[in-house]
Formats: C-alpha cells, sequence, structure tokens
C-alpha cells in the first residue's frame, strides 16, 4: 500500500535526503553555469543554504510540524547564499508556511504547500525570469494541484511531478536563449530537482545516507600570498575564548530582555552577534569567562550547540603551521572584530562586500564602515549580512553588495532587520560600488542618496578578466578551457589566450567618445611590473582618456577594468 499521509519525523528524513541529494550532486550542478568562471555558484551556494536550514533540523529530536518547518524556514533564510540560496530559502519559507499547522500532509496539502513556495519565491524577485528554477518550481506546483485532485497516493504524486519538473527543467533551453548557445539547462532548476528528488527517495525508504557534518561547510578560496604573523605575541588578544551556543527560548523573550543580554555580554566581551527569531536566539561573542555567557544565557532557557575555542591556542598553533600564509587576512579580520562601536549611534553607515586587501583599503578609504570578506568566488549568506548590520552603530546603514549574486541576500537581511534602516544600492560590480559610495551625499536624505547613488554607478561599464574552467560557447564566441575571457556587464567583451591582450580587446569594447576615466584595478596574480606595461600601452591606445592604476589584490580576476 502507498504512502497516504507524511508526519513530522518522515518530513524530517525527507528534507534531510533532500539535502543529501543536492550536496551530492553540487560539483555537477556548477558545471551548469552558463559563463565557465573558476566559482563555486549555484551548485555551491544551493547546498550551502539548504545545509544551514539541515544542521537545525538535524538538532531536533521527534519534533512537531511546527517546530520542523521553523527549522527548515529560520535555517535557510539566515543560510541563504546567492540568488539561487535566496530563491530556494523562499521556497521553503512559502512551504513551511502551510505545514506548520498541520499534524499530518496529505497531496492536497503538499500541493497547497508547493503552490505557496512558489508564489513567496516569485514575490521575492523583482524581475522574475522564465527559464529558471521559479519556472521548474511553478511547472511543478501546478501539476501538484492537478494530482491533488486525482489521488492520494503520495508515490504516485511524487513520480508524476518529478516527471514533469524534469521536463519542464528540459524546456528551459528554449526559454533562455543563453542556455540554448551554451548547451545547457538551468543550474538552479536542476538544483531543485536534486532536492526534491533526494526528498522522495528519503519519503520511500531508498537508501539515503542522513548524516550530516555538524559543522558549516567553510568555503574553499583561492591560495593567495600574506604576511607573517609571528610578530603578533598572545598577550594582544583581548578576550580568549571565541564562545557560541544557541539558547533555547523557555520563557518570553522580549526587546528589553535582548537589549539587557547584550549588554551584560559585551561588558564581559566584545565581536558580540545575537540573533533571534521566536524559538531560538543565537549568540557569538569572545570573551574571557565563558562559564558566565553561560550563566546568564540559562536564565532564559535551555542551551544546545555550544562551542568553546580558545583564540590564543588557536593562535600559537596558526603561526607554527602557517605563518606565512594566514598572517594578513586573520589580523584585518581581528581588527574587525574588536573594533569598538561609537557610543552614540550615527544617522549614516556603509557595509561593502569586498574581495582582496587592495580593494578593501580602498572601501575603507572612502567611508566604509565594515567589509564583508565575499564576491563571486563566496558569496556572503544573508546570516553574514546581519551579522555586519549588527556591528554598524548607525540609523541608516548602506549596503553595496558588488555581485549581481549577493544582491538577494542584502535584500533579505534588508527585510530581516527591524531596529534599523537598510539600504541596498544595487551594486554589480565592485567598481559599481565606489562610485556609488564615492557619492553618497550626506546632507541628502537616506531616499535621495539611494536614487542619486543608483543613477551614478549605472553610468560605470565594467570589464572582468578572468580564465575559463571548461569548454563551452557563449555569445558567439567559442572559448576552450583554459582561455582568457573579459566579461562585461551585459555578457562577453572578449577572449583569447593572453591576459594582457584580452584586457587591450575588453578597453577597445567599453570605450566610446564619453568615457573619460579609465581605473584598472589588478589582482593578485597579477605582477605590478606587468600591470604597470598594461597602463603604458592603453595611454598610448587612448591618449584622450585619463588611466589611472590601483592595487585590488583580488583573487580569480586578474583584472576589472571600470570606465565612466
Amino acid at each position: 500500500m502507498g504512502i497516504s499521509t507524511i508526519d513530522a519525523g518522515m518530513l524530517k528524513n525527507a528534507f534531510l535526503a533532500g539535502a543529501k541529494g543536492l550536496e551530492a550532486k553540487k560539483d555537477w550542478i556548477n558545471e551548469l553555469n552558463v559563463f565557465p568562471v573558476p566559482d563555486g555558484d549555484t551548485g555551491t551556494n544551493m547546498t550551502l543554504t539548504i545545509m544551514a536550514a539541515a544542521r537545525e533540523v538535524a538538532e531536533l529530536d521527534n519534533p512537531t510540524m511546527d517546530q520542523l518547518a521553523k527549522a527548515i524556514s529560520s535555517g535557510s533564510l539566515r543560510g541563504a547564499r546567492g540568488n539561487s540560496g535566496v530563491i530556494l530559502s523562499q521556497l521553503l519559507r512559502g512551504f513551511t508556511k502551510e505545514i506548520k499547522s498541520v499534524t499530518e500532509i496529505d497531496t492536497t496539502t503538499l500541493a497547497n504547500a508547493m503552490v505557496r513556495g512558489t508564489e513567496t519565491a516569485y514575490k521575492a524577485v523583482m524581475k522574475p525570469k522564465e527559464g529558471t528554477i521559479l519556472t521548474v518550481a511553478k511547472g511543478m506546483s501546478d501539476k501538484a494541484l492537478e494530482m491533488a485532485s486525482q489521488t492520494d497516493d503520495i508515490e504516485e504524486f511524487a513520480r508524476v511531478i518529478i516527471e514533469h519538473g524534469d521536463y519542464v527543467l528540459s524546456q528551459t533551453p528554449e526559454m533562455l536563449p543563453v542556455l540554448k548557445q551554451a548547451g545547457v539547462v538551468d543550474s538552479g532548476g536542476q538544483g531543485l530537482m536534486q532536492v526534491v528528488k533526494g526528498a522522495v527517495d528519503g519519503l520511500l525508504g531508498k537508501t539515503v545516507d542522513l548524516s550530516l557534518n555538524t559543522e558549516p561547510e567553510q568555503r574553499e578560496e583561492p591560495p593567495r600570498a600574506a604576511a607573517s604573523r609571528s610578530d603578533i605575541d598572545t598577550a594582544d588578544i583581548k578576550f580568549g575564548y571565541c564562545t557560541e551556543f544557541i539558547i533555547n527560548l523557555e520563557k518570553e523573550y522580549s526587546d528589553q530582555d535582548e537589549t539587557e543580554l547584550k549588554a551584560y555580554l559585551e561588558s564581559i566581551g566584545d565581536s558580540l552577534v545575537v540573533v533571534s527569531d521566536d524559538e531560538i536566539v543565537k549568540v557569538h561573542v569572545h570573551t574571557n569567562h565563558p562559564g558566565l555567557a553561560f550563566e546568564k544565557a540559562l536564565t532564559f532557557g535551555s542551551l544546545s550547540r555550544m562551542k568553546v575555542d580558545n583564540m590564543r591556542e588557536e593562535h600559537q598553533e596558526r603561526v607554527i603551521k602557517d605563518s606565512e600564509r594566514m598572517a594578513r587576512e586573520q589580523a584585518a579580520q581581528n581588527l574587525a572584530d574588536t573594533q569598538a562601536e561609537p557610543e552614540e549611534r550615527k544617522e549614516y553607515g556603509f557595509i561593502a562586500v569586498s574581495s582582496g586587501d587592495g580593494l578593501s583599503e580602498i572601501f575603507k578609504g572612502i567611508g566604509a564602515d565594515y567589509l564583508i570578506e565575499g564576491g563571486q568566488t563566496m558569496n556572503p549568506s544573508t546570516e553574514d549580512m546581519l551579522n555586519a548590520i549588527d556591528k554598524v552603530n548607525a540609523e541608516n546603514i548602506f549596503i553595496l553588495p558588488n555581485n549581481k549574486n549577493i544582491i538577494m541576500a542584502a535584500q533579505q537581511a534588508r527585510d530581516l532587520t527591524e531596529d534599523k534602516n537598510i539600504i541596498v544600492i544595487p551594486s554589480r560590480t565592485v567598481p559599481q560600488g565606489i562610485t556609488a559610495l564615492v557619492n553618497f551625499m550626506p546632507d541628502l536624505s537616506a531616499e535621495e542618496n539611494l536614487n542619486n547613488m543608483t543613477e551614478e554607478m549605472l553610468n560605470v561599464k565594467t570589464a572582468q578578466i578572468t580564465y575559463a574552467v571548461r569548454t563551452t560557447k557563449i555569445d558567439g564566441m567559442d572559448i576552450e578551457e583554459g582561455d582568457i575571457m573579459a566579461i562585461g556587464d551585459q555578457g562577453m567583451l572578449a577572449a583569447g589566450k593572453s591576459v594582457e591582450s584580452v584586457a587591450m580587446d575588453a578597453l577597445d569594447a567599453m570605450l566610446d567618445q564619453d568615457s573619460e576615466l579609465v581605473t584598472v584595478y589588478y589582482g593578485c596574480d597579477v605582477p605590478q611590473n606587468a600591470a604597470e606595461s598594461l597602463i603604458h600601452r592603453a595611454a598610448q591606445l587612448y591618449p584622450d582618456k585619463e588611466i589611472e592604476l590601483q592595487y585590488g589584490g583580488q583573487p580569480i580576476y586578474y583584472y576589472m577594468i571600470s570606465a565612466e
């Protein structure tokens, strides 16, 4: 006999199986990205998103449907990375809103939950585009409504929906020409299908390993040179224990309670992050007295996922094992973590996403209060954004994502923030973000600055020079693995075998009579003399343009070029 209802325990296993199903195929899904750039992108972002929720779910013993729904929704919302991850979190958010009030799920409830998830995801995207994960989700939810009136057998229901989802996915290249040209289906849609298929396998009792890594996955970053930290003494670490835990609330937790908890933890430490929802409070603090932090937290409820790391001991190990590689990045992070907030809240603050020590220094120099490490190779999560927001003591905070795949996570963090006015400047590249921040005017209102900064950044043309990780065809260009590519704001600008020649071709494609200022940011893999040679050659070819060279230090991209 088939399955006619799903209880909370069955749904928990199905969700974990869906997460594992996506994780197993993430590298394959990454390969479906249209642009063959060397980054994790869709598969990695969706996996990190769902695994953040899966870790919350795995902690629950014998959960109710409501507890399960909250864990899935909260975990995925805060863990969402990249546009595909944000959309997945919204699909899950809508789905869980529909199921949280029932004890068992039948085909009608499943269909309604899928429809609600799809509607929630579409609303989250400002300009929904067909041929994407949204199209696949809608195709399956429409079929679910049809099937709910025809069968109460969940196995049959799921089989038909998956078949239809695969069909809709196969049609995505017909809806988006760029997919057809690259010879791939939509990667986000493929990721969603892996989640659904994995969940159904778990539901039907097929052999699935549901074990999870209890620690959040660490994103791999490209290797880069760094200065030694052997000259830094452990005595310089003011608070020696990195302390993290979750409070499972057992009584009412008011805004005043949160204020008092934060004030107490700040009195015994620093680098404080406190994030709460209806059921839990997540705490991170650097302190010399972890026990005092635990004791205070116990007045609000029970504790779980307690973790204490001796930062002085870890520091010594890093010096011994890897003093050359890790120094400058960790020193910069320690500096950011230990910066004291202003005593009084200021009117405006700025958060920028940046990758590369040179770019980070530029952002700091033009007024950024807090930098989030990330970019194309490491999309920050919604929770990363929330943590940054918490550390900037300002009434109005502008966020500069500086990457089109980070904008939605920033917007989601904005929507989850209640005590500050968050303004997301939709900067799609680092040069756009720099231009936007330079054009901030303190005498204007937040709304006027949003309009002015957005308008000014749209006058910036950008090219990013990197290498191809696979052979493909895009924008009419045949690209082989290892080729150098110049990617512009609207697509490919140039491709070839030499970094300098492709950079020059990109300049030729970008510049017109209205272009006045050209800025070239060279990355960590480009010798300074090579960058200076490129600038000298460009100055000779374009004597009427003002051409500047800046050290960016960014990984992956040999050059970022802006023209305005």
